[in-house]
Parts: C-alpha cells; structure tokens; sequence
C-alpha cells in the first residue's frame, strides 16, 4: 500500500488476536502508521513495550516507511488529589520515555472533564482549565515540542469543550470523527475550523457501538470527510481506530472507494 494517499493512513496496534509486535510485522505492508495503544501501563503486567520491542519496532518502521502514534493510557487523572496526580504523570511519563525512540508522530491525550457537563460555573471549568494547562504543560516537557501532544475531543462532550485549552497552549488537535458521528455533530464544519490544527484523526463506524467498521457508514459521509481533507491538503495520519481485522479490511476498501478524488487527472 505504502501511502496511497496525501496523507498517512494507519490503523491501531490490536487488529489480530496477538501483542503490539506481530501486530506491528503483519501491518507494515498494509499501513502508514500505527497507533501503538498503551492502554496498561501500571505496575505489574502492562502492555508498555520492552526496550528489546522497541528496538524491533524502530527497525520495523525505518525498513517499511511506517510511522507510529501513540495512545496515551485513558485513565490519566490530573484533576484528583495530589497522589492521583502524581500516578498520572508517572505513568504518561514512563510511556513518553520508553516511545520517544521510535520519533513518533503524536501522543493522543484524553483530557477528562466529565464533571463538568452539567457544571454550568465558569469557576469549575476555569479550575479544570487550569489544571489540563499545568498537565499538558509538563508533558511537553517530556515529549520536547508542544504539537506532538494531539488532544481527542471525546464522546458526550460539546464539540468545543478542549478548544481553550488548546488555543493556550501549543498543542495540536486528534479529531475523532467517529465521536463526532456517534453523537449526532456534522464533522464538517468542524475540520474547517481546527483541521489546520490537526495532527491525527480518527474514523471509524458505528454499529452496536462505535470502533466499528467504516461499511457502517454512509459513502456519502466518507467522501464528505476525505473531501474535506483533500481541499484543506491534510497530511497528517488518519488512523482507522477498529481492533478487528474484518473491521479492518472493510474499512481499507470504503477508502478505497473514494480512491478518485485524490488522482492527479492526465496532463495537470
């Protein structure tokens, strides 16, 4: 395959029934980039990978043209006490460490705020604002540049809801489309407002649930985003976030599909 596309198209670490590492040799030839998602990464066992892997994985990506993001555990905490804290950064720490080797594309960071849905105080959000600014602020100390830290907008939250905190700091965005369909939002209008901010974006279907198949999802609504993303020359990864190689493969052939668009015509 090896970049069809203006951009980098990539899906997660969890396609085949196995660990980051066979997953990784059985898409190399088959995507741009890999979310590695490092969902584990406590004491004991976890999926954070050895130095050994780490090795294989640069290898893997030097010989095949394959970059790699990566997921940031979901369960970091930077609104709890300060013991809560610390674990957060301890553990986005370790993770930002042992996977700056591979120079990877983004670390996708979830900012939590779920309390204050239904929070209308402007005092609590600008509590929460200022600490997803301390938060981020000392990741970027790890990571060495602000924009490699992409914050997903989440489902059941105001599409706008991290837009403050990313206008504050130097971080890029991670736009999830599928989040955006699950909860009814037009992702139009979205991307033309913060695409240019936009390092990663996230597509997938919604069937039972969301991280589905992209068969799932009207053609008409694909084209529209792969649309989008040609007139604005996006060229950041698009990560087709499934865990099925079914789901996968389904989805690989909806982009296909559209494949048209994006051909030079004879003679330009």
């Amino acid at each position: 395959m090896k970049q069809k596309y203006p951009f980098r198209l990539g899906t997660t670490s969890y396609i085949i029934p196995d660990d980051i590492l066979p997953n990784v040799r059985f898409l190399a030839s088959k995507v741009d980039d890999v979310e590695l998602v490092l969902f584990e990464v406590d004491d004991g066992y976890n999926n954070l990978p050895d130095q050994k892997t780490i090795s294989e994985l640069y290898q893997i990506g030097s010989a095949e043209d394959l970059s790699y993001t990566i997921h940031l555990p979901t369960d970091l905490d930077f609104t709890g006490d300060s013991f809560t804290l610390e674990k957060s950064l301890s553990k986005a720490k370790r993770t930002i460490e042992k996977t700056l080797p591979l120079a990877p594309w983004a670390y996708v960071l979830h900012l939590d705020g779920k309390h204050l849905i239904n929070d209308k105080k402007p005092e609590s959000k600008q509590i929460w604002q200022d600490k997803a600014l301390s938060f981020v602020e000392q990741l970027k100390t790890w990571t060495g540049q602000g924009d490699l830290l992409a914050i997903e907008n989440l489902e059941k939250y105001p599409p706008d809801f991290w837009d403050e905190v990313i206008a504050l700091t130097d971080a890029s965005r991670c736009i999830d489309i599928g989040h955006l369909w699950l909860d009814g939002h037009d992702p139009s209008p979205y991307l033309d407002q913060r695409l240019s901010q936009t390092r990663v974006i996230h597509i997938h279907g919604i069937e039972e649930r969301d991280h589905k198949s992209l068969q799932f999802v009207p053609d008409d609504s694909i084209l529209q985003v792969l649309q989008q993303l040609k007139n604005q020359s996006y060229k950041g990864v698009v990560t087709i976030e499934v865990f099925d190689l079914e789901d996968l493969e389904s989805s690989l052939k909806a982009f296909e599909r559209h494949h048209h668009i994006f051909e030079v015509p004879n003679g330009s």
